[in-house]
């Protein structure tokens, strides 16, 4: 992040503007709108300034820049062609650690003016730090659109009874999920209608909802790794969480959507090392559901699919807790997509099996027979460990020693890395895997040279074709 964003009261505070041309009557016109004193220096005034200053809006107090004029200024707009002035004015300001702004010279500014959609009092304000203005306007345009334009009156009002409810609900977890629940009422509605006093109808209504709820379980499917994989819903999901328990596995742009203010549980498992008990787990999302909270589960790829959600679930309903599921593309689907290998195909399998590499401790086992049957493709998740074990059994129950293996880690994301081999070279070629890895098993992975499509040129490895491997 190149800039913190801010926002400034500058009511009734003194801002410099050195210059008096149209750019800097630009810069004006904004200051004003925030009621800013606004005091001008310049040999010259364009005529809107003049007007201004005729208005008595702003004040016109020298021709000439002299340092004693900063005294008392909180910050400084340099709108002038003179270069020699405005470095002047940036070395003076930051001398006296002044905010300075030299237009048009990002170099000279120790802040820059954001593009602004003012739905008063909502300001959204975006910047692309100078280095992409017009797909900046683009942005703007597309949020523009999608803003009402009496959105403003929807937080003027809740601002208005803001006190009235925080006397109401003690708690601020029942205030948080009132405020939730009404913006997703009517109440929005009737007053981008004009309908104020319906809308004021609907939030007594929901004053009065029975708030004492034990709180909520919500599983998460966080898709295989990049964020743009993420469902809509599930972003959703994120935003209204009180607590986060994730896994390791789910990415840092993922987890960045989080809404800031709710708590993140790492509860994640890895090979080799102490790990949180599933009992644990269990116990911890019960135990915050029943304070209340709306406890969000966030697993990698979908929580129906070799993450354990089915006993999470079972344990809330057991407990009486509600709950929900919110699915996500599974690794499988995700990965082999951005591999580009197509699961199924007409000419080379008519299906698809997955499994977990894991071994399972319920006493399932695998039947190898199926698994070992050429027109079906194998994923396996968790593999990796297994995965010679795993190339042996199928060898010895009929796969072709020359049957290709994708071994594919860090899928979906910039830095994937992709392996092609065969069967019989999987010994000497998984100590180049990256762990976990998903390992695609079939005929399929034939089409990889061909259909893959997902390159980066910042990730760290491209595809890699390892010893005997031929189509």
């Amino acid at each position: 992040m190149n800039y913190l964003p801010l926002f400034l009261d500058l009511k009734s505070k003194n801002v410099l503007v050195v210059g008096a041309g149209e750019v800097a009557f630009n810069k004006i016109t904004l200051l004003l709108r925030a009621e800013a004193k606004i005091n001008i220096i310049a040999k010259e005034l364009c005529q809107e300034v003049e007007l201004l200053v005729s208005q008595k809006k702003v004040n016109w107090i020298s021709k000439e820049f002299n340092p004693s004029y900063l005294h008392k200024i909180f910050l400084v707009i340099s709108a002038t062609n003179n270069i020699k002035l405005n470095k002047h004015i940036f070395d003076i300001c930051n001398k006296h650690y002044l905010l300075v702004n030299t237009v048009d010279d990002k170099l000279k500014c120790s802040f820059i003016f954001p593009s602004i959609i003012d739905r008063n009092p909502i300001i959204v304000a975006i910047s692309s730090g100078g280095t992409a203005p017009v797909l900046l306007r683009f942005l703007r345009e597309k949020i523009e659109s999608i803003l009402p334009m009496r959105l403003g009156d929807v937080a003027q009002i809740a601002g208005e009874w803001r006190s009235v409810i925080k006397k109401h609900f003690s708690n601020f977890l029942q205030r948080r999920h009132f405020w939730e629940r009404l913006f997703k009422s009517m109440f929005v509605e009737h007053i981008l209608n004009g309908k104020k006093k319906q809308a004021i109808s609907v939030l007594k209504e929901n004053m009065n909802f029975n708030n004492s709820s034990r709180g909520e379980i919500i599983l998460v499917g966080a898709g295989p790794g990049d964020s743009g994989l993420l469902t809509l819903r599930g972003l959703q999901m994120l935003q209204e969480a009180d607590v986060v328990l994730y896994d390791y596995l789910i990415s840092s742009d993922v987890l960045d959507l989080i809404r800031r203010d709710a708590k993140r549980i790492c509860v994640g498992k890895r090979a080799g090392f102490k790990n949180i008990t599933q009992n644990k787990i269990i116990e911890l999302l019960i135990r915050l559901a029943r304070q209340g909270k709306k406890v969000v589960r966030l697993k990698g790829g979908d929580p129906f699919i070799f993450g354990r959600g089915g006993e999470e679930i079972e344990a809330a309903r057991k407990e009486g807790i509600n709950f929900q599921v919110v699915p996500g593309i599974t690794s499988a689907i995700g990965i082999a997509a951005y591999t580009g290998i197509p699961l199924t195909h007409r000419k080379y399998a008519q299906g698809v099996i997955f499994i977990t590499g894991h071994k399972s401790k319920n006493g399932f086992l695998n039947n190898w027979s199926i698994l070992s049957d050429s027109s079906y493709t194998l994923v396996i998740y968790m593999g990796t460990l297994q995965a010679v074990d795993i190339s042996k059994k199928l060898i010895a129950l009929g796969r072709s020693k020359s049957t290709p293996i994708a071994i594919v880690g860090h899928g979906t994301t910039i830095n994937q890395k992709v392996i092609i081999s065969s069967l019989n070279d999987v010994e000497k070629i998984i100590n180049f895997s990256i762990t976990p890895s998903l390992l695609i098993i079939g005929d399929v992975v034939h089409l990889h040279k061909k259909l893959s499509w997902f390159h980066n040129e910042n990730a760290f490895n491209n595809t890699q074709m390892i010893s005997s491997y031929k189509k």
